[in-house]
């Protein structure tokens, strides 16, 4: 299968290369880490033709005797070259346990270069960031931006490859297969299970299935909606179900661990401060999100563009945050390296009231961050309204230096 290289995570991760940092690439099964870290390995067997490369793909039967420590230290001491420059790659390596002792003794001799990737974020939580404080960077690999989306699909920039974008989401591996409900959204559903069963049931010890099962539905229909793990718990108990809030953030983080939900907190943007209850989720792919409610465009158009909107801003590199201003809501605030952008997001501006509302919104911000009101409107991409920038949102999807 032919690979199709991501440049724009393969030229971040390079200028790493023998730099004497463990290269961590995480993310949602299936976004694509593998095909990323396999670039690497062209990029540097370019570079340098006689490195040895040790390749270790945790999800091929090959490798399923390496189970621990002890076989993953013996398995790369027996590959190691001393006569050469080498170079180590992982793939799922949570998968052994005790990883993170060997990949400390391999980096403290100095006897490797090394990339791995992860399904969990527990594994930077917990392992990684306990015993190789300071000795790793993270990459976090998205599923496709639109952009990506476009040119792994071969489409033009149309309204109509944004609704297919909208509709099946950016998992790259959607591009051997034909855009149709039927066979997408069969390969959609199995990644889905997959990520449920190995990722956030086998890891987290998850016991109540069903519950999480019916607790990502929940979320899939409510994307960019508040959301209140006391409130839930209230419903729950008036069907006679008894599930306590702690429980339910427990579910939550897990869901968040195996990067199938972001959870965005709110932040207050006149006291500054962040607010520890009623946060949003969005999900990580927006096909994966539809495989667990059905797509409905015209019903759903708004959540999906507010979806996307966040997916953009997170691949730039953004930590984004609902506003809060007063009683007014600010859908994203993106903040990155002492810059801070706002974002509004609205299907349509078709009167002034909704014209009012998003840009009034913004208006009552005073300062002069960079400023947008994102819409599906076809005309005035680009025009200005009292400093606003009003943009459509496949202009905004494209944009790499929103500022």
């Amino acid at each position: 299968m032919k690979l199709i290289t991501r440049s724009y995570y393969s030229e971040k991760i390079k200028p790493y290369i023998d730099k004497g940092l463990i290269k961590v690439l995480t993310g949602q099964r299936r976004v694509g880490k593998s095909c990323v870290m396999q670039q690497i390995m062209i990029d540097i067997r370019n570079d340098h033709p006689s490195a040895n490369i040790i390749y270790i793909n945790k999800e091929r039967t090959e490798f399923q005797f390496l189970r621990d420590d002890k076989t993953f230290a013996t398995y790369v001491s027996e590959k190691l070259d001393k006569g050469l420059e080498n170079y180590l790659f992982v793939d799922e390596i949570q998968e052994i346990s005790g990883f993170e002792n060997v990949l400390r003794s391999l980096q403290a001799g100095d006897e490797c270069d090394i990339y791995c990737t992860g399904s969990n974020a527990k594994m930077l939580s917990g392992e990684l960031s306990t015993y190789l404080s300071g000795r790793y960077i993270e990459f976090h690999i998205s599923s496709l931006s639109y952009v990506e989306f476009l040119f792994f699909h071969n489409l033009p920039d149309t309204d109509e490859s944004l609704i297919k974008y909208f509709t099946y989401g950016g998992l790259p591996h959607l591009a051997h297969l034909t855009l149709d409900d039927e066979l997408a959204f069969e390969y959609l559903r199995n990644i889905y299970s997959t990520i449920l069963l190995k990722d956030i049931v086998a890891r987290e010890g998850i016991r109540n299935v069903f519950f999480l099962e019916n607790l990502s539905v929940f979320l899939a229909d409510s994307v960019g909606s508040l959301f209140s793990a006391l409130s839930i718990s209230k419903y729950l108990k008036s069907q006679q179900i008894e599930m306590s809030t702690t429980a339910i953030l427990n579910y939550l983080r897990a869901m968040c661990n195996a990067f199938i939900i972001n959870k965005v907190e709110r932040f207050d943007i006149r006291g500054k401060r962040k607010f520890e209850l009623n946060e949003k989720y969005y999900f990580e792919d927006i096909g994966l999100r539809n495989s667990l409610v059905g797509v409905n465009i015209n019903k759903d158009i708004h959540k999906i563009m507010e979806n996307a909107v966040y997916l953009h801003l997170k691949m730039l590199g953004y930590m984004v945050f609902v506003g809060k201003l007063d009683k007014l809501e600010i859908d994203f605030i993106g903040q990155k390296e002492g810059k801070t952008v706002y974002v509004q997001v609205a299907y349509l501006l078709t009167n002034n009231e909704t014209k009012e509302r998003e840009f009034g919104n913004l208006m009552q911000i005073k300062n002069n961050y960079p400023k947008y009101v994102v819409s599906l409107d076809p005309f005035n991409s680009g025009s200005d309204y009292d400093g606003i920038k009003h943009i459509h949102i496949r202009d905004f999807l494209k944009n790499t230096n929103i500022n």
